[in-house]
């Protein structure tokens, strides 16, 4: 999946895990890892082994993400993918401080959706996340995803009980989000030093 700002491709431990490793490691607080089920990781080769062992399935499926010059900077997957129901949801979304608030971020989102509902043909894109997880869920109505509810102690991981935030968005939404994005992504909405000059409109309506 090729975008403007960036690329994101099938995930490769043996090429990717030592960039990956890099570009996580500039959170040093190691704060991103809070509502993964897994990590941190405090060597190299402990995350390459985490790769090989975990990542290297159909579902999840991983994906590695690119910035412009090819360094890996991120990874998200599609995960509990049923193609009989057309449902699909996004997961395991982890963006480095190299690719947080950056352009690459929100297109990175929207080739993954446009994969879903225009190459695939999908009916439901799900997102969800720990309900204490304030960030994730302002992203995901940022990029249009509508809030459908709390599942009560979904599951239980890092010692705690983790109440579930349920996200979707469905293909009659998908047209007026997509044209959100390209709007945002275009050309004449960055200003001569790159910033946007309009916001994301991708908003689910109230």
């Amino acid at each position: 999946m090729r975008g403007r700002f960036c690329t994101v491709v099938p995930l490769d431990p043996a090429s990717h895990a030592p960039g990956l490793f890099r570009a996580f490691a500039e959170d040093t607080e190691g704060r991103n890892w809070t509502y993964l089920p897994y990590g941190p990781f405090h060597s190299e080769s402990g995350f390459s082994d985490w790769l090989e062992s975990s990542c290297g399935g159909t579902d999840p499926l991983f994906h590695t993400l690119l910035d412009s010059a090819g360094n890996p900077v991120g990874m998200a997957s599609y995960l509990r993918i049923d193609p009989a129901s057309g449902v699909i949801e996004v997961g395991h979304i982890h963006f480095s401080p190299l690719l947080q608030r950056r352009p690459e971020a929100t297109e990175t989102m929207y080739l993954m959706m446009r994969r879903v509902f225009d190459e695939l043909g999908y009916r439901r894109y799900e997102w969800k996340c720990d309900a204490l997880n304030a960030p994730s869920r302002r992203a995901a109505e940022r990029l249009g995803f509508q809030f459908e509810g709390v599942f009560r102690q979904a599951t239980h991981y890092k010692g705690r009980n983790r109440d579930t935030a349920w996200y979707a968005i469905i293909d009659k939404d998908w047209p007026r989000i997509r044209d959100a994005f390209e709007a945002w992504l275009s050309p004449d909405n960055f200003d001569a030093t790159g910033q946007q000059i309009r916001p994301l409109m991708a908003r689910p309506d109230p």
